[in-house]
């Protein structure tokens, strides 16, 4: 007699990986999300997300060749054809730990002044 077992289908879906380069300043100032709490980068992409999908991202910053890595979440969607011509992609969040807290104080040191501008970017 021959027994098998079947499991259900519940795996859990890696998150994807994305590899986000910034070369200059005011590309960082464009996607930098102040307004999470944790800090947060729009990404780019064409590819379909949800919001609360969890990604990976590597980012490196202007003058920088340091990456650093970040288990982020999706939190902002800005879809195909988007109203003001912005660019598709997603604004990624990032988690509430030492790293990413750090990530974020570098961000907002090399924007310096930068960050109070009325300049237009990829966010609100």
């Amino acid at each position: 007699m021959k027994i098998t077992m079947s499991t259900p289908s519940t795996a859990i879906a890696r998150p994807s990986v994305i590899q986000l380069a910034i070369k200059e300043k005011s590309a960082l100032y464009a996607a930098y999300i102040p307004i999470f709490t944790d800090g947060g980068l729009f990404v780019p992409t064409t590819r379909d997300y949800q919001l609360g999908d969890s990604v990976y991202v590597l980012i490196s910053l202007p003058d920088d060749n340091q990456r650093y890595p970040v288990a982020g979440r999706v939190a902002w969607v800005t879809p195909a054809k988007a109203a003001g011509n912005r660019t598709q992609g997603v604004g990624i969040q990032f988690p509430n730990d030492e790293k990413s807290q750090a990530l974020k104080l570098k961000i907002e040191d090399i924007l310096g002044t930068h960050l109070t501008s009325d300049r237009s970017t990829q966010t609100i």
